[in-house]
């Protein structure tokens, strides 16, 4: 990420206390629910599911790019506790580098998601002949070369040094203003603002198609719809506004230290923005369980599997949907609301198997 958990200007008063241990709150609620939840859905994908949908690979990656952006948060509640880091440069750079990987490798795949899903209402037969596991792989590859690309920034500004009271902290440094705000606008638009509008033109498109079709329990597809892009936009919006707002004040000319009141209120509300942030990798656990419904009871520790082995019935109802021209037929089956074993397919974007 571009922004610190820790800068080299440190706040005083009772802000000095009450910030990290806010960020330190949210980020051992993030560790202790994301944590356990994605090796559950990994060991869920891997273990239980004999054969592996274009889903399940989707959503192995994305438990994976959580994984990795919370195995990195153990070193910031240490920095947080003891109030110095003592990871080197190496381990400043490394531990942001995987967050911003992370962060991109998750972005890009829920975008992934949203377009697949997309396509699958608007071109069912296009989005059947590309739906192979050979183009999920490549698509996969491409995500995660893409991300690694995306956040060598991060390596670049990371600095090691000391602060007025002696304490090492990693933060962020840039040579020039101009540095700083191309950092930090590049990482807003390629890590919120573009992939967002992609979700949200998806989603606009399949409801407007849903509704012109006149499926039954389109209005539960909206609900669920709209919770994902408000879910989305909750963890990461007040950090890229914070970053936007930065990135302003550098093309203004702004003092790059943040030692003017307004730079030092925005430097403590990034300390607790980044934190809510990694609860983003925690959430899609919970979604998983909401969406299983009642699976948790029929099928227990194995309503993962359950859950992502029904979306592939979808196809049947797809078939039968082709069949009719691409015309639709009141009470025909609905490809896109399956039933309870299937509400992943709607509530995280999956298209027929």
């Amino acid at each position: 990420m571009a922004a610190n958990t820790t800068g080299p200007a440190a706040p005083s008063g009772a802000r000095a206390s009450f910030i990290p241990s806010l960020a330190s709150c949210l980020l051992s609620v993030a560790l202790a629910l994301g944590l356990p939840g994605n090796l559950f859905v990994v060991w869920s994908i891997l273990a239980k599911m004999r054969k592996r949908s274009v889903t399940a690979l989707l959503v192995l990656n994305l438990a994976v790019a959580d994984l990795a952006v919370l195995l990195t948060a153990p070193f910031f509640l240490h920095s947080l506790a003891r109030g110095t880091w003592i990871f080197g440069l190496f381990g400043c750079r490394l531990c942001h580098y995987v967050c911003g990987v992370s962060m991109y490798g998750s972005v890009l795949l829920i975008t992934t998601m949203s377009l697949d899903r997309s396509l699958a209402v608007a071109r069912p037969f296009l989005s059947q002949k590309l739906r192979t596991k050979a183009v999920a792989w490549r698509v996969l590859v491409g995500i995660w070369v893409v991300s690694v690309l995306l956040a060598t920034p991060v390596i670049a500004y990371r600095k090691v040094g000391l602060t007025p009271n002696n304490r090492t902290m990693c933060f962020s440094k840039y040579p020039t203003n101009n540095d700083k705000a191309f950092h930090l606008l590049f990482e807003a638009i390629t890590g919120f603002l573009l992939p967002f509008a992609a979700i949200v033109a998806s989603y606009s498109d399949i409801g407007r198609r849903l509704q012109a079709r006149r499926f039954r329990r389109s209005r539960r597809t909206g609900r669920l719809v709209v919770l994902i892009i408000l879910a989305f936009a909750a963890f990461w919006l007040p950090y890229h506004v914070v970053n936007l707002a930065e990135a302003s004040r550098a093309l203004a000319g702004a003092p790059l230290m943040a030692s003017d009141p307004a730079g030092k209120r925005l430097s403590l509300a990034r300390n607790v923005l980044i934190a809510l942030a990694f609860l983003s990798s925690s959430v899609n656990p919970v979604l998983y369980a909401c969406a299983g419904g009642g699976l948790l009871r029929s099928a227990g520790v194995g309503f993962v599997a359950k859950l992502l082995e029904g979306t592939g019935s979808e196809m049947s109802s797809t078939r039968r949907l082709g069949t009719l021209g691409g015309q639709t037929v009141r009470g025909a089956p609905v490809p896109a609301e399956p039933g309870p074993t299937n509400s992943l397919t709607v509530s995280r974007d999956d298209p027929p198997e």
